[in-house]
């Protein structure tokens, strides 16, 4: 896909990730989209998000699903130094294919002092393919 097709293939509101790490740079490019509620991550799945079966890797959702969750928990929280992710679990409900738009969106946080919970739904095409929870250790500022 050249840069124009990849722009097109990307849904309205999204914007380029700003966030990288050496664990995602080979999934790139990842998007994302701000809502006052939810840090929603989105990418068009490629061979490089492959298994050696040819099916969307389950790790990659996984570690998208934590970064979304993550980042959601920091936006509603403010005032963090950061947050470690303390259990993550992830119910795959349907597969994944290449061509499609994968999107993670945060549905559900609890934040307490010390503790945040939070739940996403990840869709491929708008349908479910994931369902994933989180708890994270909160850092706060003093």
């Amino acid at each position: 896909m050249g840069t124009t097709e990849t722009l097109a293939a990307v849904p309205a509101g999204f914007a380029r990730h700003p966030r990288r790490s050496p664990l995602t740079e080979p999934w790139e490019p990842i998007y994302f989209k701000a809502t006052p509620e939810a840090y929603i991550l989105g990418l068009r799945l490629a061979e490089a998000h492959t298994n050696s079966r040819g099916l969307i890797h389950g790790g990659l959702i996984a570690a998208l699903a934590d970064n979304a969750m993550g980042l959601s928990c920091s936006l509603k929280a403010g005032n963090l130094l950061g947050l470690v992710t303390i259990n993550l679990s992830v119910d795959y409900l349907g597969s994944a294919n290449i061509g499609q738009w994968l999107e993670i969106d945060t549905n559900f946080m609890k934040i307490g002092g010390s503790i945040c919970f939070a739940q996403c739904l990840v869709t491929a095409d708008g349908e479910p393919c994931a369902r994933a929870n989180a708890t994270f250790k909160i850092a706060r500022k003093k």
